[in-house]
């Protein structure tokens, strides 16, 4: 698993990427939205959100759409109170990016996003709170406990590891509270592991949150708001050696994909309508991915969701659109024309 983060890159140029001004000729009109993408940010996952939005602005520039890039600096708010761009997709992964202070800001400047709302993504930030409102929904999240550092310096590492060990059992899944793209992840199999786990997951956060290993088939399940409500796009099933972590995410040849999952029908309608009942749970809006496993007893158990799935050419939800035989382009610009419409 990966215990440290990544370098993160410069951005390819300070600022925006891309005109910040409507286009000029015969073909511009004064109608032609414009989309601010939001991609960068300081988080651990800089260089995804990077790709992310590189990808997104392609993909939408060519349905005639104007997108400019920018990062998260010192000149962003003025910046969009100069520009009021019509559309901002914040593909911004981590802190700020997740935890709703950005979407805060955009709805202090009356700006329409793409996205989560800023206190519904609070809540599926932080997994013991999003698992708990799983729980609440009749969904199934494997057990778990949030124990935070603070709690080993006063009780001792090893007697707390031990009754963890005692009440959950081995494997466990060690990550921070907090975060996303398995960075801070560890799988433990022995005991002994533990406290190197800890150890790596607080490298994160100040809160780790410990949770009973499910073996099964890996499945990421992304929705999307249609106009009859949320539908589930095909799941695609990851199957990784040593663990779905940063690397087996992002770097091409680690990991293989199978979209659409090799389910049988009703596994597939099964995980399908968990990954909506997630969305709704959790009061997301207009897209949303749900990672499980599907266990042998054939339960669906929710492992996380993300409210800013990853957009590179190695994400799940890309890959989940092209089988569900959509064009990719087009269903970007059907999000942006959403955003765009009227509340009813």
């Amino acid at each position: 698993m990966t215990s440290s983060a990544p370098a993160p890159s410069a951005p390819a140029s300070a600022g925006a990427t891309g005109s910040p001004k409507r286009p000029d000729g015969p073909d511009a009109t004064d109608s032609t939205p414009l989309v601010v993408i939001l991609a960068g940010g300081l988080s651990h996952e800089r260089d995804v959100s990077l790709r992310s939005g590189r990808r997104v602005a392609e993909e939408l520039r060519s349905t005639g759409l104007e997108v400019v890039l920018h990062d998260v600096d010192a000149d962003l708010l003025a910046f969009l109170r100069d520009t009021r761009p019509d559309v901002v997709w914040p593909l911004l992964h981590g802190t700020s990016g997740e935890d709703g202070s950005v979407r805060d800001v955009l709805d202090m400047l009356g700006l329409p996003y793409v996205g989560t709302g800023p206190r519904a993504s609070r809540a599926v930030w932080n997994k013991p709170i999003s698992k708990a409102a799983l729980l609440d929904a009749g969904l199934s999240t494997p057990d778990y406990v949030t124990l935070p550092q603070s709690l080993f310096r006063d009780l001792g590492a090893q007697p707390v590891l031990d009754t963890v060990v005692r009440r959950l059992g081995l494997p466990l899944v060690v990550k921070p509270t907090e975060g996303g793209s398995a960075l801070g992840v560890t799988v433990v199999t022995r005991t002994e592991d533990l406290p190197r786990a800890m150890v790596e997951c607080f490298a994160y956060g100040e809160t780790a949150l410990i949770e009973q290993a499910v073996i099964g088939t890996e499945l990421a399940v992304s929705v999307i708001d249609g106009p009859g409500g949320p539908e589930a796009l095909p799941a695609v099933e990851i199957v990784a050696d040593g663990g779905y972590d940063y690397a087996a995410r992002y770097v091409a040849g680690e990991t293989e994909f199978f979209a659409p999952a090799r389910l049988t029908p009703d596994q597939a309608a099964l995980v399908s309508d968990v990954a909506v009942r997630a969305h709704e749970a959790l009061h997301l809006r207009h897209l949303s991915r749900t990672d499980l496993i599907l266990d042998a007893s054939g339960t669906a158990q929710i492992l996380e969701v993300s409210v800013a799935p990853g957009m590179t050419e190695l994400s799940v939800l890309p890959q989940a659109i092209a089988a569900s035989g959509r064009d990719l382009a087009a269903l970007y610009r059907k999000i942006v024309d959403t955003t765009l419409a009227p509340a009813s």
